[in-house]
């Protein structure tokens, strides 16, 4: 895989803007990634050291539409702990 499919999107919640001061990042993954490739990926495409990584495994909601009924995509979230001396991820720091 390619450090471009491994990362999604960053997650944007109330926990994750508290997270920043700490230095600490949310992202949507792939769900077939393991912390070493999502490790490796956010070095790569942001040019950080990352401390540690813990993963998240999301179930999907069940969403009814009418008599129809199923679940939306589960997906996989990891939190990134950045070094102490590693700069911060210029996305996120007009967030802060």
């Amino acid at each position: 895989m390619k450090h471009y499919d491994i990362i999604r999107k960053p997650v944007l919640s109330e926990k994750s803007y508290s997270e920043i001061a700490n230095k600490k990042y949310v992202f949507e993954v792939a769900v077939n990634a393991n912390k070493i490739e999502i490790k490796e990926a956010i070095e790569a495409v942001f040019g950080v050291k990352v401390q540690k990584v813990n993963t998240v495994n999301v179930s999907g909601k069940l969403k009814r539409q009418g008599r129809t009924q199923g679940f939306t995509a589960k997906r996989k979230k990891a939190i990134v702990q950045l070094t102490a001396d590693s700069k911060a991820i210029e996305i996120f720091e007009n967030l802060a």
